[in-house]
């Protein structure tokens, strides 16, 4: 497989509600992407559930790895390798797909890839854009992550940025809540916005040690004590406004520094990623800024975007061919950084 052409790969992404499976053919041509989603069994509670997601992930394991082959036209003899997610996550979650993939290694005597969740998702940059290869800047933003990571090589990375608490996808699902809006709640504070006015509600400009760091925290609370206070005089919340306000204090932060990143560090390109990165203003105001720059910008598919497993069988594909493989005595690392 070090230097065979048409590897095949079958990927498990368990670390935290969506139960997904794909195989993907040299790391770049999906042959098949099945992704169950565990949202309305967390809806009722607001949030995900660890014990919740991990039983549903031990249920579903089985029946997308088979959908995933069926989808692909092959059986088991067609995958050469096989990826899974170990970290980080939900530790009972990665334990689940971990399990099953060490499994199915043993019993098949197929080489197993450890795929870091993070690396996955810049990944998934690479299943949309053919012609995209390292070095490139790649700004990572979803639920639990906000990175500004040098992407030097396939498996070679450097992080220059990082949130000092919060990460974005963390707040816009804690403003969605305040707003009253239902679980999951960054897709819904996001179409609430394309309705609102973003300059209704002046926020404060977080300031960090770090040139390229972010900090959400204080962004959030701000909001938090603004619609408390609205409420607790009576007024009628305009929800729209709010949300348009709140979601253009978070990208005018997350493309500030990024594009900062960029120009000062002569990145050649830059890639957005992860489940934020499908945030329709994210992706409108880091198009103008790296137009206005001449940055070249890559957005993964809004299907890529959020967990799925042709993200990380794509950047199994690097390791594979290195002959980077995983003991039977892999666990999952809950914690796991990138760099």
């Amino acid at each position: 497989m070090t230097e065979s052409k048409g590897v095949r790969i079958l990927a498990l992404e368990t670390s935290c509600d969506e139960t997904a499976a794909a195989v993907v053919e040299d790391g770049r041509r999906i042959l098949s992407n099945v992704v169950w989603s565990q949202i309305d069994l967390h809806a009722l509670y607001g949030g995900v559930v660890p014990e919740i997601a991990s039983r549903a992930h031990v249920e579903a394991c089985d029946r997308v790895v088979d959908e995933a082959l069926r989808q692909a036209g092959l059986g088991w003899d067609g995958i050469d390798a096989l990826a899974v997610t170990y970290g980080p996550g939900l530790v009972g979650a990665l334990l689940t797909g971990v399990s099953c993939m060490k499994g199915l290694a043993y019993a098949l005597g197929k080489p197993l890839v450890p795929v870091n969740h993070i690396e996955g998702h810049i990944a998934a940059n690479y299943l949309s854009h053919e012609e995209l290869s390292p070095p490139f800047l790649c700004l990572v933003v979803s639920g639990g992550h906000s990175h500004l990571v040098e992407v030097r090589d396939w498996t070679e990375y450097v992080c220059i940025g990082q949130t000092h608490d919060d990460a974005a996808g963390e707040s816009f699902d804690k403003a969605a809540r305040v707003l009253g809006l239902p679980y999951p709640g960054g897709p819904r504070i996001d179409a609430l916005a394309e309705e609102g006015n973003p300059t209704y509600l002046p926020l404060p400009e977080p300031h960090t040690d770090g040139r390229y760091d972010y900090s959400f925290s204080g962004l959030k609370t701000a909001f938090l004590n603004a619609v408390h206070q609205m409420e607790q005089r009576g007024q009628t919340l305009p929800k729209a406004d709010l949300a348009a306000s709140f979601r253009h204090a978070v990208v005018e932060q997350l493309v500030g520094k990024a594009v900062l990143a960029a120009r000062e560090t002569n990145a050649p390109a830059m890639a957005l990623a992860g489940g934020v990165s499908a945030n329709r203003e994210l992706r409108r105001r880091m198009t103008e800024a790296c137009a206005a720059e001449g940055i070249p910008l890559y957005l993964p598919r809004l299907e890529l975007c959020g967990d799925n497993g042709a993200m990380i069988a794509a950047a199994a594909y690097p390791h594979c061919r290195k002959g980077e493989f995983a003991p039977l005595t892999l666990n999952a690392v809950p914690g796991l950084r990138l760099v």
